[in-house]
């Protein structure tokens, strides 16, 4: 196992690398093929390729979801190489999420016999880590009808699954004013600085700490040179939600956003990216699994809460079950200190492996 993630991590596939991430694609599919012994369909959506294994001719039953693209740039390696030591494996994209990949390929290839496989579809796109703008609604139609999603991001702290993530919107708030002279004469002026200062308070004051919600203004932006009234100022704006209620309510108040200054424009773009994943989806996946781990001797498994989201969040959305997670343990998603403790990838295999097995044998457990 350590050497596939040794190969899936030197093969760098930064999302917007349109060519980095179709060399990645071969690669996963020669990895998949080898350990499957079956060729995956190549999906190539908006320039971006993902991979589909469907084993089996039964009616779907589970969803593996994983993705192959990182956010790291081509020449990483060089700073950050593969290595293992002292029982932690580092470089980039090994916790999220190749080693879960390796995972999953090694969890199918463990169960073997096609009647404990049938009705299981790998899917592992290609832009995941840009919001999966060409893989949304591949994810979606792939989980309708399934009895589970099983997503290989990694755990929480600890070891935890994701058992909730939240929801996420995001928009950019453009406010539009008048441009003038500052210092001859800038009553002409409408000033966009100021009026994107009023509707950032007013957006950051949609947040809701009581109930989870978090609305952050990020990246800004207004004016020219110093001595004009600015003309245009823009923002951006990320929400994080636990449950759908809160995200139509900060939509709605975010699109009804108004000028304060006589002149001024208000024009919000974007919205909801992701569905929130609540523990209702996952409470059923939840208690299978740490049976599963019971059985296993490598329990007891415990979960979390999370607010960052992922693919989990679409296939939730649309109402199948779904357990995150399931991949690496170990931490530093997205920072130089990314690793994965090499102790727990069999343990975590064997219990993918096992929660499959209960899955597409029907067991009520």
């Amino acid at each position: 196992m350590l050497g596939d993630i040794e190969r899936l991590v030197v093969t760098e596939s930064p999302s917007a690398d349109l060519a980095a991430v179709a060399h990645s694609a071969g690669v996963v599919a020669a990895l998949g093929r080898a350990h499957l012994g079956a060729d995956p369909e190549l999906i190539v959506l908006d320039g971006r390729t993902h991979l589909r294994w469907r084993l089996g001719s039964g009616p779907r039953r589970v969803l593996l979801l994983a993705h192959h693209d990182t956010v790291w740039p081509l020449g990483t390696l060089a700073a950050h190489p593969f290595e293992v030591r002292e029982g932690v494996l580092r470089g980039p994209g090994c916790f999220d999420m190749k080693t879960g990949l390796v995972m999953a390929f090694h969890a199918l290839a463990v169960l073997a016999a096609p009647d404990r496989t049938d009705g299981v579809t790998l899917l592992v796109t290609g832009d995941e880590e840009l919001g999966s703008p060409s893989s949304r609604e591949l994810i979606e139609t792939e989980a309708r009808g399934c009895a589970a999603a099983l997503v290989l991001e990694a755990s929480a702290d600890g070891g935890a699954l994701k058992t909730e993530r939240k929801g996420v919107s995001r928009y950019e708030v453009t406010v539009h004013g008048r441009a003038a002279h500052a210092g001859l004469e800038p009553e002409r002026g409408v000033n966009a600085t100021v009026e994107t200062a009023h509707q950032i308070l007013a957006v950051a004051g949609l947040a809701d700490a009581a109930a989870g919600t978090t609305v952050v203004p990020t990246v800004l932006a207004a004016g020219t040179t110093t001595n004009t009234v600015p003309a245009q100022g823009r923002f951006a704006v990320d929400v994080r939600v636990r449950d759908a209620a809160e995200q139509d309510r900060v939509d709605t108040a975010v699109r009804a956003l108004r000028p304060v200054l006589e002149g001024a424009a208000v024009e919000v773009t974007g919205g909801p990216n992701r569905p929130p994943l609540q523990r209702t989806s996952s409470a059923l996946l939840y208690r299978r699994a740490q049976h599963r781990a019971t059985g296993l001797g490598i329990g007891p498994l415990s979960a979390a809460a999370v607010g960052g989201a992922s693919d989990g969040n679409f296939t939730a959305g649309i109402g199948t079950p779904t357990l995150d997670g399931l991949g690496a343990v170990g931490g530093g998603a997205h920072a130089d200190h990314e690793h994965v403790l090499t102790a727990e990838i069999p343990r975590r295999t064997a219990l993918l492996a096992a929660l499959i097995h209960d899955l597409t044998e029907g067991s009520n457990r």
